[in-house]
């Protein structure tokens, strides 16, 4: 496991887009939406030996069971509504790459407004994610290799086929659609922010941000760092999939393929480039980078279904990527490799921390192996 405070760090508030308000009110006028659940677990919080435990759960938003539903449905919305705007129609067909949740929320999307949807996933995806795909309606295509194989595989399709991709992750070429699915996931912070504010909880110190390409954790730079006193931002990423800790640790801090197998348990984290929508973002914005093995996620998911064991702590339904941040803060309160990191952060019992849990069990399977 290894870590790297951001050289590239800048410091001072950025000016809001405008577009948030916009977003919130489109997510509010979906059919389904309400406001994920914000969990204080102050019993794990006291087996963690900080002071709050505060866990947003995105396990059963729009009934997809991950977050992901917030950036494909605003991105979709956005392009339509440009499109309607010049006076074109909108797309036949959509099409992206996936390793499960983002692909699951393209179709979901895709299928409100009528359209066609072509995922892209790698073929060795957990046969649950595949038909919860295909139960959206979408033509699956499989692909042998990683996920930036399909990432490759549904850019070259779609330019065959004229179909419109809606990927989450930035190459040349194709930048504005990634950053409006990046803009999409202020729902969750708007969200969280309010819940805070109305039940009185601790503004976190530190937020918990699960790697992968980066988007999400490019929309918490960008809604956190409005703030003059923003709280410290933590991406956490497998060890075996480390591509932004393998770019903040390059001499010019510029995107860098990570160094492991894209093998981890922590499936829709198995990104090997980070999105170039998003890195300039992190590159400026986030405070720590890090990578954790997976018995971290494991045992993260162990400790979110357990709950509390009190009234007021009840069992979060975690999969091994929506683990991740408590995962994080497991690893960085037993491991050796990360005591610096740990202590240089200042983690301990009057911390307030933040962490998302991305994803409930889309992996049913899965799940029933890591738990007891």
């Amino acid at each position: 496991m290894r870590f790297a405070f951001n050289p590239f760090f800048r410091a001072g508030v950025v000016t809001p887009s405008g577009a948030q308000r916009d977003v919130l009110a489109f997510h509010r006028s979906l059919p389904g939406y309400e406001p994920t659940p914000l969990h204080s677990l102050p019993t794990a919080a006291r087996l963690l030996g900080i002071g709050t435990l505060l866990v947003k759960d995105e396990s059963r938003r729009f009934g997809i069971k991950a977050f992901k539903a917030l950036g494909a449905s605003w991105a979709l919305h956005a392009l339509v509504e440009e499109r309607r705007g010049a006076g074109e129609a909108p797309p036949e067909t959509v099409a992206t790459a996936t390793d499960g949740n983002h692909g699951r929320a393209v179709a979901w999307a895709a299928r409100r407004l009528g359209l066609q949807a072509v995922v892209f996933i790698p073929a060795h995806a957990a046969r649950a994610r595949i038909e919860a795909i295909r139960g959206e309606g979408a033509r699956v295509v499989t692909v042998e290799g990683t996920y930036d194989d399909t990432v490759r595989r549904a850019a070259e399709e779609a330019a065959r086929n004229s179909w419109q991709v809606i990927a989450d992750t930035g190459y040349e070429g194709y930048l504005d659609i990634p950053r409006k699915v990046a803009e999409g996931y202020s729902t969750l912070f708007q969200e969280t922010d309010a819940q805070i504010e109305e039940r009185l909880l601790p503004q976190p110190d530190l937020v918990m941000l699960q790697g992968g390409v980066g988007a999400l954790a490019a929309a918490a730079v960008d809604h956190y760092r409005q703030r003059r006193t923003p709280p410290r931002l933590v991406v956490v990423e497998p060890v075996e999939a480390d591509c932004l800790l393998e770019s903040i640790l390059s001499p010019d801090g510029q995107p860098r393929p990570g160094r492991g197998r894209q093998d981890s348990i922590m499936a829709g984290l198995n990104c090997g480039l980070p999105s170039l929508a998003a890195w300039p973002t992190l590159r400026r914005g986030i405070d720590l980078f890090l990578s954790i093995e997976d018995r971290y996620a494991e045992e993260a998911v162990r400790l979110l279904w357990r709950g509390g064991g009190t009234a007021g702590e009840p069992p979060i339904e975690a999969g091994e990527s929506g683990g991740a941040g408590v995962a994080c803060l497991i690893a960085l309160k037993q491991a050796d490799a990360l005591l610096a990191a740990t202590e240089r952060l200042g983690l301990g019992p009057s911390t307030c921390v933040l962490a998302l849990n991305t994803e409930g069990a889309t992996d049913p399977e899965g799940l029933r192996s890591i738990l007891p």
